[in-house]
């Protein structure tokens, strides 16, 4: 009808009908015994979107219709039952380089989305990141929408935020200084029996499973120092959509893809 037009244009041609059919066989053909149980996402793309789809209006935009499909993503990577989702919606590379008057609004839309995450009362949602790199009214607003969530049950999402890499090793390192300092220990005694559990034990993501798939939008092919210590055996998907463009059926190839791969992990 015509008042239904503008909701879901898609699903009513046939175009739509066809990716709607190919959708439920690429879920219907997936082998849910091989299926990831961590996969990370590199939303990129936003500001490319916003250029070109919201012509007129500020980059802001596209970080909202990003945060959309971010919300999205994660009821697809529960619809199919994984167990922990990474996003990376923030990276301290992009606070030093973004200009200021559009980190401000880009850290409100963050704020938004993992705020609605956490509303659902459905899954635990974890900030992970240098929130000390943020302005404290918006670090503030992170920690009180995640706290209610420490007890759910459902699927665990990260929201990296304030994240990079190289921050989360040396925040890594500091911590397993300190508390190797407070059992007394000196550093040449922490030289010789340092092993690699132990490091791994302080990243912000802890206790997790490393992630088995990373994905990655808007053609870039590089990870940009994201999860470095977790992503040493991880399997990687490229897509060419820029994120707010990235559809149910384009996650479903990337698990299809994932769950044709044989995963050697250095063997």
């Amino acid at each position: 009808m015509p008042q239904d037009s503008g909701r879901r244009p898609g699903r009513l041609r046939p175009l739509g009908l066809l990716y709607g059919t190919y959708e439920q066989r690429l879920l219907a053909d997936l082998d849910r015994s091989r299926l990831p149980r961590h996969v990370a996402v590199l939303a990129d793309g936003n500001r490319r979107w916003a250029r070109a789809n919201a012509p007129g209006q500020t980059l802001v935009a596209g970080y909202r219709a990003g945060a959309d499909r971010l919300v999205d993503f994660v009821g697809w990577c529960d619809e199919v039952g994984l167990q922990v989702v990474t996003l990376w919606v923030l990276s301290t590379d992009n606070l030093s380089r973004t200009a200021a008057d559009e980190v401000g609004p880009l850290l409100e839309v963050i704020v938004s989305l993992v705020e609605e995450l956490a509303r659902r009362r459905r899954w635990v949602v974890q900030i992970v990141g240098d929130l000390d790199l943020l302005p404290s009214d918006q670090a503030a607003a992170l920690r009180r929408a995640v706290a209610p969530t420490a007890d759910c049950a459902g699927m665990h999402i990260n929201v990296a935020v304030s994240y990079g890499g190289r921050h989360e090793l040396r925040d890594a390192f500091r911590s397993l200084l300190a508390a190797e300092a407070a059992r007394g220990a000196t550093l040449a005694e922490l030289a010789q029996r340092l092993e690699i559990d132990q490091i791994a034990q302080h990243l912000y993501t802890a206790g997790q499973p490393d992630p088995d798939l990373i994905i990655r939008t808007s053609g870039e092919q590089r990870l940009s120092g994201f999860l470095m210590w977790q992503s040493a055996h991880s399997e990687f998907y490229f897509c060419e959509a820029l994120w707010p463009d990235f559809r149910r059926v384009d996650f479903l190839r990337a698990l299809r893809s994932y769950t044709q791969r044989e995963r050697r992990f250095g063997r």
